[in-house]
């Protein structure tokens, strides 16, 4: 399965590998299409998923999604679409049309915005029973925002992991099937919306990674043990010397 560091692989669990492997979600953060083939290349073989983001999706389009997807990789376009009810409805149509498996909304937008995400999708399948239905996640805070920038700048009031789970209760009456948050806000997401509620962490980074502009961080070990589903990382792989040992060495930590 994997094509580097073989003799080491075939001594470990490789169940264990792929199921951690699959919870983790790559994010393709690079500026086009040519530069995310590089890097596909560079983590052949390892069963995770694959993120699309803004940057990325601007950049390459449809038409990569449907490579990836081509290639048999899991994929979460990470669009966060943020809209007039109708206008998300459609967006969350034609994404689904797309194939994507998972995808995004900000909570932000209120319930009438996220329902409308799934109503969406839903009719997507109607149209077109071959499509599976993706998992449809809402944004809760970034983990770029602290407490200050949260209540001086957005204007919400309080500790960020309040309005975190606030969100994430409208998320799940909404019908969604889980959110967006920071790894430190898994555990009261959990208690609050259920087990079975989907948390997708970013702000994962290793020891003695640099933070870069996130502020609400762990590593991938203590995340998973916060009971998170899915980790998300883009830096600490896609801009290290060698991309491949520094995802395997992340999904070692998370099995």
């Amino acid at each position: 399965m994997l094509r580097s560091r073989k003799h080491e692989w075939r001594r470990a669990d490789l169940r264990s590998f792929e199921e951690a492997a699959g919870k983790l979600i790559v994010g393709l953060d690079v500026p086009d299409a040519e530069q995310a083939r590089k890097l596909l290349k560079e983590l052949e073989g390892i069963p995770c998923f694959m993120k699309v983001g803004l940057q990325l999706f601007y950049a390459a389009g449809p038409e990569l999604i449907r490579e990836l997807k081509q290639r048999g990789y899991s994929v979460f376009l990470d669009v966060k679409m943020h809209d007039i009810p109708n206008t998300v409805r459609g967006g969350a149509n034609s994404v689904t049309k797309l194939g994507v498996d998972l995808f995004n909304v900000h909570a932000a937008g209120g319930l009438d915005m996220m329902k409308a995400a799934k109503e969406g999708a839903l009719a997507a399948l109607e149209a077109d029973p071959s499509l599976a239905m993706p998992k449809i996640i809402a944004v809760t805070q970034l983990t770029s925002t602290s407490k200050q920038v949260m209540n001086e700048q957005i204007g919400i009031p309080g500790e960020v992991e309040a309005s975190v789970v606030h969100y994430a209760d409208l998320a799940r009456s909404a019908g969604l099937d889980g959110v967006v948050a920071s790894p430190l806000e898994v555990t009261a997401i959990k208690e609050k919306c259920g087990q079975a509620f989907l948390t997708v962490t970013p702000g994962i980074r290793p020891a003695n990674s640099p933070k870069g502009d996130q502020t609400r961080t762990l590593t991938p070990g203590e995340a998973m043990a916060q009971g998170t589903d899915y980790i998300v990382v883009a830096r600490p792989i896609i801009a290290a010397p060698n991309p491949r040992e520094a995802a395997e060495t992340i999904i070692k930590e998370m099995m």
